[in-house]
């Protein structure tokens, strides 16, 4: 691949890429059509952030690029794509004033450059695409105006040519460079009510979350898999160590034991449901070292105070609370 001069990397903190990946994996090994569309950049308010990418095929769409006003135009033109084989690109400019009042309306003063990718460049990517997916490291997408493309993740690499159609943007720019930061992980100790709506949600954001509870009866009554472990064999999963721990045990004696494996682990936000009170309980059985070492990270009550009562409503709390840590917005606890 020709080296050329590029924009500065871009960080890509958050775009709900694991979903998109995981489908464009299931498109591969189905043999089906499909296409990736990527925001390269953007100039003004969108909707979508460079990093943005969504999965089209012929039955399905995974992601979206706008609220929904200018995905038929992209989804005919990532289906030309896929097709073709070739790597295609969109411009998209709304910003001038004959935008708002025009067919599509979507009010939005903005551009998006975006690069569609036939999925066929897949065949090659699924080692790379696999290792980002299990958290091994960044994933890198460089491409360039004449359709060199090279993928990279910890020590995997991915770099071909493709077909290419001219580009149409203006400014020059020749090389794009991306790169998406790991997706985080959650581990849910315990499988109590809040879980399947909290999974439901943080999968929606691009976590990925395991559940742990050694209790055989509580992973019956949960939908979703649920592992056989408790705190201190879940911690020791080789390759799987989670950026938050949530204590959804409901049940005091685990939660202490869970308290106590935690100490001595480098997890960075460690969240325990139930009230103060319980807290302090716990708190107060675990020698001092221990306290010392978790009180910084300790989330307690877990879940930012939206109001409501029931499963569905502290799962949306303790989603909204995981939200915001993640992108460094977390208010100030009382």
């Amino acid at each position: 691949m020709t080296r050329l001069p590029a924009t500065a990397l871009v960080d890509v903190h958050d775009a709900g890429l694991t979903r998109v990946l995981e489908a464009a994996l299931d498109a591969h090994v189905r043999g089906g059509q499909a296409a990736l569309a990527v925001v390269l950049e953007t100039e003004g308010s969108t909707y979508a952030r460079a990093g943005t990418a969504v999965l089209f095929s012929a039955d399905r769409q995974v992601g979206w690029l706008s609220g929904g006003c200018l995905e038929p135009e992209i989804e005919r033109a990532a289906l030309q794509c896929a097709a073709s084989g070739r790597i295609d690109w969109m411009e998209i400019d709304t910003r001038d004033d004959a935008s708002l009042f025009s067919g599509n309306a979507v009010g939005c003063r903005g551009c998006q450059r975006i690069v569609l990718l036939p999925l066929s460049v897949m065949a090659d990517a699924v080692d790379v695409v696999t290792a980002w997916l299990q958290g091994d490291g960044p994933l890198g997408l460089q491409i360039d105006v004449a359709g060199g493309l090279q993928l990279s993740c910890a020590g995997h690499s991915m770099e071909q040519r493709l077909p290419c159609a001219p580009v149409p943007f203006e400014g020059g720019q020749a090389l794009w460079a991306l790169r998406w930061l790991p997706p985080p992980r959650a581990l849910l100790l315990g499988a109590g009510p809040e879980v399947e709506p909290l999974l439901a949600t943080l999968a929606g954001l691009g976590w990925q979350v395991r559940v742990c509870d050694p209790r055989a009866a509580w992973r019956d009554r949960c939908a979703a898999p649920v592992e056989a472990s408790g705190a201190a064999e879940a911690l020791l999963v080789t390759g799987a160590r989670p950026d938050v721990v949530l204590l959804m045990h409901h049940n005091f004696e685990l939660d202490l034991q869970a308290l106590l494996a935690l100490a001595d682990s480098p997890v960075s936000f460690i969240g325990l449901l139930g009230p103060a009170r319980r807290r302090e309980d716990l708190l107060c059985l675990l020698p001092e070292a221990c306290r010392a070492s978790l009180l910084p990270r300790l989330h307690s009550p877990v879940g930012l105070a939206l109001g409501g009562r029931g499963p569905a409503a502290i799962a949306l709390c303790v989603a909204a609370e995981l939200q915001a840590w993640r992108h460094g917005s977390l208010p100030l606890r009382r």
